[in-house]
C-alpha cells in the first residue's frame, strides 16, 4: 500500500499523458491507467509513505498553497528498479523549494514519509508504469520519448491512498 501527496497537471498535459498510457496499454504495457480500476491521474508525487493520515497532512499544510500553479516540464524518461517507467520532471529552484517546504511542514507535524521522497533524494517524476514487461521495455521507452517534452503547470493537489479510497484535496 502506498499513500502520496500528489501534484496534478493541467488539462493539456494530463490529456497527453493519458494518450501515452492508452498507446502503451495497446503495446501490452500495464500503466497507471489500468492500475486500481483507473483511479490514478497523471501526477508528480511530492511525498509518499505506507500511510499518510489525511487529517494530519491537511493540518500540517493548512497555511500553504500546495497546489500552486508551478510550471513543470517533463523532459526525459527514466526507470527505477523493478521495471518502473517514468517521465522525468526537470528540477527547478521553484519546484525544489516547494518540495522542501512541504517536507519541512510535514516533519514539524510528525508526519513520516519515505526517505527516497525527502529533499536531497527525491527524483521528481510522473510514473507511467509500475512494471514494464522486459520484452516490451524498448517499445515503451520509445513511445515515451516520442511524446516529450511535455510542458505543464500544477493544477491541483491531494493526499491520496487509492487502495484505501482516500483522496483528500489540498489547496
Amino acid at each position: 500500500m502506498v499513500a502520496a501527496i500528489e501534484l496534478y497537471l493541467d488539462v493539456d498535459a494530463t490529456r497527453r499523458i493519458r494518450t501515452l498510457w492508452r498507446a502503451l496499454e495497446e503495446e501490452g504495457v500495464p500503466t497507471l491507467a489500468s492500475l486500481l480500476n483507473d483511479k490514478h491521474r497523471p501526477h508528480v508525487s511530492l511525498a509518499a509513505a505506507r500511510t499518510l493520515p489525511p487529517e494530519e497532512v491537511v493540518a500540517a499544510l493548512s497555511d500553504m498553497v500546495v497546489a500552486r500553479p508551478l510550471p513543470v516540464r517533463l523532459d526525459f524518461v527514466g526507470q527505477f528498479v523493478g521495471r518502473v517507467l517514468w517521465l522525468g520532471v526537470t528540477p527547478t529552484v521553484e519546484l525544489l523549494s516547494h518540495h522542501r517546504e512541504v517536507h519541512d511542514r510535514l516533519a514539524r507535524a510528525g508526519v513520516e514519509t519515505w526517505e527516497l521522497y525527502r529533499p536531497g533524494k527525491w527524483v521528481p517524476h510522473c510514473t507511467v508504469s509500475m512494471r514494464v514487461p522486459n520484452p516490451v521495455m524498448a517499445v515503451a521507452v520509445r513511445r515515451c520519448l516520442e511524446m516529450l517534452p511535455v510542458p505543464a503547470r500544477v493544477a491541483g493537489a491531494s493526499v491520496t491512498d487509492h487502495a484505501r479510497g482516500v483522496a483528500e484535496e489540498l489547496r
